[in-house]
């Protein structure tokens, strides 16, 4: 096999981060597929983020494990898609590491602003679930990173990362809007905000601080005056002599 081909197909390989996690929505999602009822409702009563489980019952690990519980087949295989196709590209970029806080941190923020809005609303029983919020995170992250990048939509439509953005944020606004999940709509506004936060460089947190070490660093040095090192002065030695 040539090393164009090689390069080829090793661009296409899932990372390890995006393995682990659609491993873990893929697994715990498929267990709720194929059971029946009663141990449907009990994972759902027990590990489905919903406002009555977060705010009424106190289940506040629901707002991790809820994460990696889809109940709809088509999301969860559509979920699959993106963590091949777009979301290797980021933790290439990111790193592993990083990559984990993007997931961590997307994830919860939207769980707990649809908890929230739903409570608010009166929905207690709304499922805040799956990778949704984190799917449409690193769309918005994409479209920030690689905003000139083209991309094929499914290997047909030429876009730039900027313009799928803008397209999937369409969207998505209109399918919230037509349909009045006012929940859902808040969970994905706060995932897709913090990742807007964590990727610009304006706003992220994280050069926040490295700029305030920097300029806290260069406050403590002292600036010393440079030039060309003059020569010695001779010493005048004749009033010493008596």
């Amino acid at each position: 096999m040539s090393s164009s081909v090689r390069s080829r197909f090793s661009g296409l390989r899932i990372t390890r981060g995006a393995l682990i996690v659609a491993g873990l929505e893929l697994g715990l999602s498929l267990v709720w597929l194929v059971s029946d009822e009663a141990t449907r409702s009990l994972l759902t009563a027990w590990l489905a983020a919903t406002p009555a489980n977060v705010f009424e019952h106190g289940r506040v690990w629901t707002l991790a494990s809820g994460v990696f519980l889809e109940n709809n087949f088509i999301a969860l295989v559509l979920h699959m898609a993106v963590l091949w196709m777009f979301v290797p590209t980021l933790e290439r970029f990111w790193g592993t590491a990083r990559f984990y806080r993007f997931v961590a941190i997307t994830s919860l923020v939207g769980s707990l602003a649809g908890c929230g809005v739903g409570f608010a609303l009166g929905v207690p029983d709304i499922a805040i679930g799956g990778l949704d919020p984190f799917i449409y995170a690193s769309i918005v992250a994409f479209g920030i990173v690689y905003a000139r990048q083209p991309v094929q939509f499914f290997g047909v439509l030429p876009l730039t990362g900027r313009q799928l953005m803008y397209g999937i944020l369409g969207f998505l606004a209109l399918s919230v809007v037509v349909q009045g999940h006012w929940a859902l709509g808040a969970a994905y506004g706060a995932a897709m905000l913090a990742a807007a936060i964590m990727t610009s460089k304006r706003w992220s947190p994280g050069l926040a601080w490295r700029r305030w070490r920097i300029a806290r660093a260069r406050a403590r040095l002292t600036v010393m005056s440079g030039g060309k090192s003059q020569p010695p002065r001779p010493r005048d030695e004749h009033k010493w002599l008596n």
